[in-house]
């Protein structure tokens, strides 16, 4: 049976003529190409002697050159080679069947599994939807992480940055996410990852029942910078496969740091000028094109969760400042929670989630609120607590934080191999402000005088 609309896509996507160009030079891994008036993102065909194809994208022009980058390795690639167009534009083919697998950059199966080209053709440079067709934000979806859903939980459709410093747990965190949370189908994209962490992650960290409703999309660090954003473009455009068929889709993808480190390899390739500390314009451009189409449209939804290393633990510098401006919270994992053994290392203070309110409840809300006040109480008090110095009696409230101190760190910390559903980690959160009230009513009393009189 003929695909019709697969083969209408097929000829949207095609250049409905011939154009063929050859290589004038290569520097850098960038390829200057004459007689190719190719537009920024077709996609073309390097032929080499002996056979040796490669495919490479155009990312640019310079006077009456295109500039291309090759999706895989340079070498062979010589002056004079013929250069031949695909398509205009990059599509992927996506069905039922990609649950469980493990894909590459170009949407190719990594597992050792064939994988059939049925179903839909998705676009990988698509746009989010249109404000007015967005869908509001008003119910919550489990992560499985009781700091998360307590204190800062999450919405379906909702955007959120992760942001820490290198080994505080961003990866461990993702994955625990991924098994436990409520979402349909969990689409993953592991950008510019180490090769000896890809399969710790997907056998160990991820577990076969994880896998079984997911989609992992691998570009690692020794892939070509245009193999490492188009992993992410990718993962987009198979989470947006899922939505339109009224899934909720869990979007996870580590990390955007890498991506933007791809991205201002292939913008300094292309002669844009290195505007702010280091990265070009099309940096900033690319993050709220990938973060945006998230959301929640029609029936289904995307709920993205997006790691930033933040170098230096500095959590203003460039990238993590266009993420924040973008996403709907952040995440912080704090490197001392970490080394205090306390998982998973979120700083519930310096975290926030713009959609908490309309979400929860009016019992939640108000317990979620009263947790978060006595941890500020007592980050106020804290140095004077820890060298001896605190007089309790002279602040209720510094003493009811006191009290609690310990009885909340216990209720924040979990095994990373556990995981609660929304209403277990509402009725933990609910008892435990209940033991609060309790110990409040206890520090209300007055002191009996000595001796009972």
């Amino acid at each position: 049976m003929i695909d019709l609309p697969a083969q209408l896509d097929a000829v949207a996507a095609a250049v409905p003529y011939r154009v063929v160009g050859h290589v004038e030079s290569l520097s850098g891994g960038t390829i200057q190409a004459v007689g190719l008036p190719l537009p920024v993102g077709a996609l073309c065909r390097i032929d080499s002697l002996g056979g040796r194809s490669t495919e490479a994208e155009v990312i640019g022009f310079q006077e009456q050159r295109t500039l291309l980058m090759p999706l895989g390795a340079a070498h062979g690639i010589a002056r004079g080679d013929t250069v031949e167009n695909l398509a205009v534009c990059s599509r992927l083919w996506c069905s039922e069947q990609l649950l469980g697998r493990v894909l590459d950059g170009r949407g190719r199966p990594i597992d050792g599994r064939p994988l059939v080209r049925t179903g839909c053709p998705q676009p990988l440079h698509a746009r989010g939807a249109a404000p007015l067709q967005r869908q509001p934000i008003d119910r919550p979806l489990a992560t499985g992480i009781a700091a998360i859903d307590a204190l800062h939980t999450c919405g379906q459709g909702q955007r959120l940055g992760i942001f820490s410093g290198p080994g505080v747990g961003k990866s461990v965190l993702l994955a625990s996410i991924a098994r436990h949370t409520s979402a349909d189908v969990c689409v993953v994209a592991m950008v510019g990852e180490r090769a000896r962490e890809v399969h710790e992650f997907i056998d160990g960290a991820l577990g076969a029942a994880g896998l079984a409703r997911s989609v992992v999309i691998v570009s690692t660090s020794d892939d070509p910078p245009l193999l490492r954003v188009r992993a992410a473009q990718v993962a987009c455009a198979v989470a947006e496969y899922f939505r339109d068929r009224q899934r909720h889709v869990l979007l996870l993808v580590d990390s955007l740091t890498r991506l933007c480190h791809a991205q201002r390899q292939i913008g300094l390739a292309a002669h844009e000028p290195p505007a702010t500390r280091g990265y070009p314009p099309s940096v900033f451009a690319l993050l709220p094109q990938l973060l945006e189409r998230a959301g929640r449209s029609g029936g289904g939804s995307i709920t993205g969760f997006y790691t930033v290393l933040v170098e230096g633990d500095d959590f203003n510098e460039p990238i993590a400042d266009a993420v924040k401006s973008t996403t709907d919270g952040h995440l912080w994992l704090s490197r001392a929670l970490a080394n205090r053994g306390h998982w998973p290392a979120i700083d519930v203070l310096q975290s926030i989630s713009r959609v908490r309110d309309q979400v929860l409840d009016a019992q939640h809300l108000a317990a979620a609120r009263r947790v978060l006040a006595l941890l500020a109480a007592y980050q106020e008090i804290e140095d004077l607590v820890s060298i001896g110095a605190y007089v309790a009696g002279l602040n209720r409230q510094h003493d009811l934080a006191v009290t609690a101190r310990q009885r909340i760190l216990d209720f924040l910390k979990q095994d990373t191999s556990s995981g609660y559903t929304l209403q277990q980690t509402r009725q933990r959160l609910l008892d435990l402000c209940h033991w609060i009230d309790q110990h409040e009513q206890t520090l209300a009393r007055p002191l009996s005088p000595a001796g009972g009189k």
